[in-house]
């Protein structure tokens, strides 16, 4: 039996829909450009992959959705600033788990134009303030979202925001399976999916899996570049077993707080976007 079949859906514990940029109609786009508070569109990002055989493939766009509505509801009775949610990219440059079933992979090209499109799209309407929250770590797609930043400041003059968890800076804020390079369907991330959809962890699953101490960032510098070559043969890495709702919901304050903080340096034009960190340099 699958967790789907297995456990009913939760209900979400933020009624998130008035968060969403879609979900406007034009004229509340126009008054939202017109209005006294700044707007500020978070873009969730990540890839569509296998995540173990317990954690579903979107695992990293619902961490980066759960960040992005986290974010938007404790900026919702502020004075200044609102925020919004875009669509989020469920795609990216993923090719370490093409050994497994389910990945879908777009070109360093494709991701690059597509996100630099949305920016000229928006930026040319009056907005901004976009943030990049992305939850996909290969070295090629987080290089790939910094490049497409350099070329809107480039070519707009305009910074776009960009959380980069890769950076020792915000790694060491996080767990200790995060800071250890462990940070693939492990522990860390099964917990932030218990957090905010549960119904999609195949428990049963999770609590048999052995724990796999593979450093990620240790392996890839090494020139591996599929995660079976690199003992990933489920997928995974670190203790998925030891996930629980309480620790993601924790993690999520963390994850949040980073957010909020880049978002206010953002806005007020001292900082607002990462360099790149321990996975990438370019």
């Amino acid at each position: 039996m699958t967790a789907l079949e297995r456990q009913p859906a939760r209900k979400p514990v933020r009624d998130g829909a008035r968060f969403y940029f879609a979900n406007l109609s034009y004229p509340a786009v126009e008054e939202l450009l017109r209005g006294d508070r700044v707007p500020v569109l978070y873009f969730p990002v990540g890839s569509t992959e296998p995540h173990g055989p317990h954690s579903p493939l979107a695992t990293d766009p619902l961490i980066s959705i759960g960040m992005c509505e986290r974010a938007c509801a404790r900026l919702e009775d502020d004075p200044l600033l609102r925020g919004l949610i875009l669509p989020a990219l469920g795609f990216g440059v993923t090719r370490y788990t093409r050994a497994f079933a389910g990945p879908i992979h777009v070109s360093e090209e494709s991701l690059h134009a597509l996100v630099v499109d949305v920016c000229r799209s928006l930026l040319g309407q009056g907005f901004r303030h976009v943030v990049l929250v992305n939850n996909h770590f290969e070295p090629e797609h987080v290089k790939t979202l910094h490049r497409a930043c350099d070329t809107v400041e480039r070519e707009l003059g305009v910074v776009v925001g960009y959380l980069d968890l890769t950076r020792k800076e915000r790694a060491t804020r996080l767990s200790e399976e995060f800071r250890r390079g462990e940070c693939h369907a492990g522990r860390y991330e099964t917990s932030l999916v218990l957090a905010d959809r549960p119904e999609l962890v195949d428990e049963d699953e999770m609590a048999a899996l052995p724990y796999v101490p593979i450093d990620l960032a240790q392996v890839i510098a090494q020139g591996l570049k599929e995660f079976k070559e690199m003992g990933l043969e489920q997928a995974y890495c670190g203790a998925p077993a030891e996930a629980t709702a309480a620790e993601g919901d924790e993690l999520f304050e963390v994850l949040t707080d980073m957010l909020i903080e880049l978002t206010r340096a953002l806005v007020a034009g001292t900082g607002g976007r990462d360099r790149p960190g321990m996975f990438v340099r370019v």
